[in-house]
């Protein structure tokens, strides 16, 4: 299908040919087409090699690498990585925060000839210990001497792989260990609706392809642009901004008290000039309120993905876009095939659409027959092209699942089946018009909610769970579990120990028993999909009588507002209560425009606990008025 997006530049002949990875499910392979593709990967760190070596690379707080300085950093973690075995196909854990050591780790891993696996520090020691094994990581990077998270694989310090003492005299050059298009490059891990994540496997050839499509699409144009690092390491949508690096890119790191914080990410896009940002609709929303004409280089370059755009949201951008402010670009796509598949610049008001694949993927639109749909018809989405990944890591019967034959395409091609229902305009655009199955967006984190209700179901003394995407008693977007049997307290407790944070449910709510459909199903139709917080979730039953000063009782009343509790007690805790990082945003934006208080979102995580929250309220109002 052809694209209504700026053509991309020819495509050299290295790659002309299909690449490696289309058509099968492990390992490198041997056959005619992938042999022709040549070395994809080496063509993107070629690409890196070229780069202006006093160029800045890297920003990460107070540390900066030059071009120059990152390549001698990855050749040398890349030698160490050689040294205790480490190359094509083996999968190196990263267990690192967001910072200049993740990214020498990444390009170091790469330049090796190997894969590497990002590993959250920040998620739950069981998430951590699964993600090793399941993905039979050779060898675990951390950033202390915590050890591996997994017993029984080897863990080395990225101070033992960079430290100057640990290598040869002589420098290392950057040389990148040969490889096909077909080498594995990465695996990350997914929301699994078997109630386990699973790894998605992506090859060398389809993160260089990335690259040139985000350049044909211009998502990725100019020269020497200045690229925010904004999303975990866990998520592909990070891929799309590291690879930036390798056209000469400056890579900015935006660090946690930051992203969640609105008026700090506005100051940071002006402080460092930044050029280009990757942001959900959830959190471009309230920073549209904060970017001013003269704060920057404009127009700020911003590229949305994640989750669907709602309509006003999407005019706003399109209002932005007219004004000068910002270019913004819709853009969507699986992890399982290579972060994005297509684009839509957003550049008028009107309905939000998803716009046309980029130039290497098909989008089919087909009913459940696999049967192609007319324009203006309901279908899920396939998408076939040489970025669809290898598949599921260790498990071929879900591959075989959602990575099918591709009728119309070359033989041995194969297609990804999406879950995602969308119709094509007459234009050829897309419109997303949601899910076939139990996986939803949230805040832009993909989620399958069989593996929260999986989680629900190992708690003792739970008989049934199920879980919906809702709204919360403040009007936003949540999670909630209905569970037959268990205790609300505990069950949170559990799946805060077992799920990621953006997994943890904003509501339980007990029920005796759960309807049915006329076939004996669960009925989630007939669950409310909006709930009132209940009081006994704030784990302390405090009482609005127990409020004491002014800014208690105006906290009080915010949190109503806020989280819909029907009442708020001096020690009630928000995030027991249902807050999350966006209800966290209103009220710090409510805090502002009440008391005229530079609140920042850390102080929310800092002070959970209402009195606590009121207390530094009230130093920051004292310090003001001194």
């Amino acid at each position: 299908m052809t694209a209504v997006l700026p053509e991309r530049p020819e495509r050299p002949a290295a790659l002309s040919a299909p690449l490696a990875g289309e058509h099968r499910t492990a390992g490198p392979c041997p056959c005619g087409p992938c042999a022709a593709a040549g070395t994809g990967a080496a063509d993107l760190l070629a690409r890196l090699a070229t780069a202006p070596g006093g160029r800045t690379a890297v920003v990460a707080g107070d540390r900066t690498l030059t071009f120059d300085e990152l390549r001698a950093e990855a050749a040398a973690f890349a030698a160490r990585l050689a040294a205790l075995g480490t190359g094509p196909e083996s999968v190196v854990a990263l267990c690192l925060p967001r910072g200049a050591g993740l990214v020498i780790a990444i390009i170091g891993t790469l330049t090796a000839g190997a894969a590497y696996l990002p590993v959250d520090p920040a998620l739950p020691a069981e998430r951590r210990r699964y993600l090793v094994e399941d993905s039979g990581a050779d060898l675990v990077v951390t950033d202390g001497p915590a050890g591996s998270p997994a017993p029984g694989t080897r863990a080395v310090t990225l101070a033992e792989l960079t430290d100057a003492t640990a290598r040869d005299a002589a420098p290392v050059p950057y040389a990148p260990v040969p490889v096909t298009a077909g080498t594995l490059a990465y695996v990350i891990y997914t929301s699994g609706s078997t109630g386990r994540p699973k790894g998605v496997e992506i090859d060398r050839g389809a993160v260089s392809l990335l690259l040139r499509e985000l350049e044909g699409a211009g998502a990725a144009t100019g020269e020497g642009r200045r690229v925010g690092w904004n999303a975990s390491p866990s998520f592909d949508a990070s891929v799309q901004q590291w690879v930036r690096l390798c056209r000469g890119d400056t890579l900015v790191m935006i660090d946690e008290e930051t992203r969640r914080d609105p008026a700090l990410l506005a100051a940071l896009v002006d402080e460092q000039a930044l050029t280009d940002l990757d942001i959900t609709p959830s959190h471009a929303d309230p920073l549209l309120d904060l970017l001013t004409p003269d704060g920057g280089p404009r127009p700020l370059t911003l590229l949305i993905g994640g989750e669907p755009i709602g309509p006003a949201l999407w005019d706003r951008l399109a209002a932005a876009h007219a004004s000068g402010l910002l270019r913004a670009l819709n853009v969507y796509g699986p992890t399982e095939c290579t972060v994005d598949a297509t684009a839509a610049p957003i550049d008028r008001p009107g309905e939000p659409h998803l716009g046309t694949a980029l130039p290497d993927f098909r989008a089919l639109l087909l009913d459940g027959d696999l049967a192609p749909v007319g324009d203006g018809e309901a279908g899920e989405l396939y998408l076939a092209g040489p970025r669809v990944a290898r598949g599921y890591r260790n498990r071929p019967g879900l591959t075989a699942e959602r990575f099918v034959a591709d009728p119309s395409g070359a033989p041995g091609g194969r297609m990804y089946r999406t879950g995602d229902r969308c119709r094509r305009l007459p234009d050829g655009r897309l419109v997303y018009l949601g899910r076939a199955d139990g996986q939803i967006k949230l805040r832009g984190h993909r989620v399958e909610l069989p593996e929260i209700e999986a989680a629900l179901t190992r708690v003792d003394g739970v008989a049934e769970a199920a879980v919906i995407l809702g709204e919360d008693a403040g009007g936003t977007p949540g999670l909630i579990a209905y569970h037959r049997g268990g205790d609300a307290a505990a069950l949170r407790t559990a799946l805060t120990a077992a799920l990621p944070a953006y997994m943890v449910p904003a509501a339980y709510v007990a029920v005796d028993r759960f309807a049915t459909t006329p076939s004996g199903k669960l009925d989630r139709a007939a669950l409310p999909t909006r709930v009132e917080a209940p009081k006994d979730q704030a784990g302390t039953a405090g009482s609005a009588e127990g409020l004491t000063g002014t800014a208690e009782e105006l906290i009080a009343r915010v949190w109503t507002q806020v989280l819909g509790a029907a009442s708020i007690g001096p020690d009630d805790n928000f995030f027991k209560l249902g807050g999350h990082s966006l209800l966290a945003i209103k009220l710090v934006s409510r805090v502002r425009a009440e008391l005229s208080v530079a609140l920042p979102v850390k102080a929310v995580y800092a002070n959970p606990r209402l009195r606590d929250l009121a207390a530094h309220i009230e130093g920051l109002t004292a310090a003001k008025d001194a």
